[in-house]
């Protein structure tokens, strides 16, 4: 389970904002298959929390990282380059 508060003030995830509250869990349901779970909760932003489920299957493709990296994108872009020329 991860359980994230404390949001900047400039948060804006999906309306919600500083007092968001992010509810993240992570289930093995079978050899193949782990659920994520998320619980959006803002009391100032949102009428009421919220909940999503996705179910993800084992793959044996590459996965890559996606995050946010605050605007290093020239370096991000310069590094995916530079990678793929050397595969």
């Amino acid at each position: 389970m991860v359980d994230t508060t404390n949001f900047r003030p400039e948060t804006n995830y999906l309306g919600a904002g500083e007092n968001l509250h992010l509810i993240e869990r992570f289930h093995l349901s079978g050899p193949d298959e782990l659920q994520y779970e998320i619980r959006v909760d803002d009391s100032t932003t949102l009428v009421r929390p919220w909940s999503a489920m996705v179910r993800l299957r084992r793959t044996k493709e590459q996965l890559y990282e996606f995050a946010c990296h605050e605007g290093n994108a020239i370096n991000i872009e310069g590094l995916l380059s530079a990678a793929q020329k050397h595969k």
